[in-house]
């Protein structure tokens, strides 16, 4: 009984099984420091002035090196979804004059924008928040802000992810690279169609963070057991 009551209090709060290894910890802890570090540096200038980051970034580094294998930490969810949520979070500085209604729509429109194109990355609402209530400094670039430094940040930050990544074995980053190993014998069980996923996926009505390659791996270890 204090077993169930405990999953069911935990359930409630959203807190997830964690079977991670003390190893995979730490090389997120390393993947995410070597990454700012990275970042800071390339976007220092030599004129001594501060380094051109989105604050964003560091959430962008969680997802990335703490969760390679997850939808959200893919390539175009990064670029895609901090360039859009950039683009829309200027638009709504600049037409909307009250910051509260700007920041609000920047927020929520970056939210549809995502949704739509396939690029859901949840740092990518922090991104359209500082278009809107970055200041004066920030306000002054204008759309050369999605440029630089957004892009330009998320670039790094990929580019990154896909070196440091490399050295594991165990993560495959981007996820595309964990397509061969959902490969079956003729003697085992077939795994679901890429429709057939689609279609479970659907039913649910609501975004699963794990890749399709992932998923079928997952299928694929339980039902050998």
């Amino acid at each position: 009984m204090k077993s169930r009551n405990v999953r069911a209090w935990s359930a409630w709060w959203g807190i997830e099984l964690n079977e991670v290894s003390a190893k995979e910890k730490l090389v997120s802890i390393l993947g995410g420091f070597i990454s700012i570090f990275a970042l800071l540096c390339v976007t220092s200038p030599p004129w001594g002035q501060s380094p051109l980051v989105v604050a964003s970034m560091g959430a962008s580094a969680v997802l990335l090196f703490a969760v390679p294998h997850g939808q959200l930490s893919q390539p175009w969810p990064v670029m895609a979804g901090h360039g859009l949520s950039a683009l829309i979070g200027v638009a709504c500085a600049r037409w909307i004059s009250c910051p509260q209604l700007a920041g609000a729509c920047a927020v929520a429109l970056a939210i549809g924008f995502m949704h739509q194109f396939k690029c859901i990355h949840p740092p990518g609402g922090a991104t359209a928040l500082t278009a809107v209530l970055g200041g004066p400094a920030v306000h002054a670039m204008g759309y050369k802000f999605v440029a630089l430094p957004v892009l330009a940040n998320a670039g790094v930050m990929v580019a990154v992810a896909v070196v440091f990544n490399a050295f594991f074995l165990w993560r495959k980053y981007p996820a595309s690279r964990n397509h061969q190993l959902t490969e079956r014998s003729p003697t085992e069980e077939p795994v679901p169609s890429h429709e057939e996923v689609l279609s479970a996926l659907r039913s649910l009505d609501s975004f699963v963070d794990i890749t399709e390659d992932d998923l079928l791996r997952l299928l694929q270890t339980l039902s050998r057991r």
